[in-house]
C-alpha cells in the first residue's frame, strides 16, 4: 500500500481505548503503517468526545495528534462548502460531517485509502462520485 491513510474516528478511539474490542488489530495494524496518516479536526473532536468516559481520554486524543500520530489539515472555505454539499447528497445514510471532511481530502489529496470502524458507511461513499474506498484494516 501507499499514499495517505485517512484517519476515521472509530479507528482513533480503537487505537487509544484498550477496551475496544478492535484495540489489538488496529494497533498491530497502525503500528506496521508507514506511509504518512493524515485527519481532519472534525475527527479530533468527535473522538475528543467519545473518548471523554475514559480515564485520560481526551489528554491521549490531543497527545495523539501532537506526538505526530497524525497530521491535522485544516479546512478551506472549498473543503467547507464541499463537506456541506457531501453532507446533503447523502442525508439519507446519513453522513456525518466528519465523514465528509475525509471524503473531501480523500479527493484533495487522491488517496482512498480510510482507516476506520465504519465500513458501512465508507463502502457507500464515493470519491468524486466514482472512486471506492480501500477500507483498512481488511
Amino acid at each position: 500500500m501507499a499514499g495517505e491513510l485517512l484517519l476515521d474516528t472509530g479507528a482513533l478511539v480503537s487505537l487509544l481505548d484498550r477496551s475496544q474490542k478492535q484495540h489489538e488489530a488496529y494497533a498491530r495494524f497502525f503500528g506496521e503503517w508507514d506511509h504518512p496518516v493524515v485527519s481532519t479536526e472534525a475527527v479530533l473532536t468527535e473522538a475528543t468526545h467519545l473518548l471523554g468516559g475514559l480515564k485520560g481520554g481526551r489528554q491521549a486524543c490531543g497527545d495523539f495528534f501532537l506526538s505526530g500520530g497524525s497530521l491535522l489539515v485544516p479546512p478551506t472555505r472549498a473543503s467547507l462548502r464541499r463537506s456541506r454539499d457531501l453532507v446533503h447528497q447523502y442525508s439519507d445514510l446519513p453522513m456525518d460531517y466528519a465523514d465528509a471532511t475525509l471524503v473531501v481530502l480523500a479527493e484533495e489529496l487522491g488517496t482512498n485509502l480510510v482507516f476506520t470502524t465504519d465500513r458501512r458507511d465508507f463502502g457507500v461513499y464515493r470519491i468524486k462520485g466514482r472512486r471506492r474506498f480501500e477500507i483498512v484494516p481488511g
